[in-house]
């Protein structure tokens, strides 16, 4: 586990200095870290301080939120095919990103967009909350997400649908696309206490994970609380969730496929693969941002297009996988 961790941190560190050092400014690696060490050349050193190296910080936080957060919700709700969008978290964000598009509050406040989006993770929590009831178990959890899921899905259809400015609508589907281009400190530090939260939140139930995988009646005999474990998970995810879809748009397959690939790894214990699926769900960002940067430099190609691309391949190899398995 040990030596699993130490080599995702370096893979994380490699990225994170590849995303530092590619770009289509054109400057060479020594003059690019020489600026941003120094200060030295103002506008090599503005370019890597307040464009490359906030979009590198805010590529590994959105990457370990999503995939914290898919690994707490496949070792609580016991489905490997559970993500963060299952319980409505992801839609309901981008709901409310997208109202605040639409009515013009985006244009007006700079921090809006962001704000919206983390009061719509906030809604669809509760929401999740009412529907569930204070002893629904991990399927009424499911079902509840689900519905959740739906309504915000069906309510940003008839937001675009209803929009009177093609304008806000194109900014609107290139949002939802998901990207880290032209974000600032501001989106860092705007998300990050969330992010921390969720993060704190998340880490909190690697026991309970592990005491569930015995079954919900077993683990209640050990000690552990149900209701705790759940409040934990949902709050959790949606603290870093809702702060990764307010500052980078909707961003799919991290928190699925992370969990996956590094499960196995760690014997497919849950609380240990949360630190894992953390610093993998960090690279695999990073990797696909440097990816955007290479592959059309001169076009706007979109994060969440590049990781369909990845993650949907990696998942029916995953399905293929399984399914060998148990046939």
């Amino acid at each position: 586990m040990t030596r699993l961790l130490l080599i995702l941190v370096l893979i994380v560190a490699a990225l994170f200095a590849l995303s530092l050092l590619v770009g289509p400014a054109g400057f060479g690696p020594a003059q690019s870290l020489d600026a941003l060490l120094t200060g030295r050349g103002e506008a090599v050193a503005l370019v890597m301080r307040e464009i490359r190296l906030p979009r590198a910080l805010l590529g590994a936080m959105v990457g370990a939120s999503l995939g914290l957060s898919g690994a707490a919700l496949q070792g609580y709700l016991r489905n490997p095919l559970a993500e963060p969008g299952l319980i409505g978290i992801s839609s309901s964000a981008a709901l409310g990103a997208v109202i605040a598009l639409q009515t013009g509050l985006a244009a007006a406040f700079a921090a809006a967009l962001p704000l919206a989006a983390l009061a719509g993770a906030l809604v669809a929590v509760l929401l999740v909350f009412l529907l569930a009831g204070p002893r629904g178990g991990s399927l009424t959890v499911i079902l509840a997400g689900i519905a959740i899921s739906a309504l915000a899905a069906a309510l940003l259809s008839l937001v675009l649908n209803l929009s009177p400015n093609p304008f806000a609508v194109s900014e609107t589907v290139f949002w939802m696309m998901g990207s880290l281009a032209d974000r600032s400190f501001t989106h860092v530090w705007l998300a990050l206490p969330f992010m921390v939260a969720g993060w704190i939140m998340l880490a909190l139930t690697a026991r309970g994970l592990d005491a569930l995988t015995l079954g919900e009646d077993a683990a209640g005999s050990l000690g552990l609380s149900l209701p705790r474990l759940r409040l934990l998970v949902i709050l959790g995810t949606a603290a870093a969730v809702g702060a990764s879809t307010a500052v980078a748009g909707a961003i799919g397959f991290v928190g699925l496929v992370v969990p996956h690939l590094l499960r196995p790894f760690v014997d497919g214990r849950p609380g240990a693969l949360l630190p894992a699926s953390a610093l993998g769900g960090a690279a695999l960002v990073l990797a696909a941002d440097v990816a955007v940067r290479l592959i059309l430099p001169d076009r706007d190609l979109k994060l969440g297009v590049v990781m369909a691309f990845v993650g949907a391949p990696l998942f029916l190899h995953l399905i293929y996988k399984t399914r060998r398995a148990t046939a």
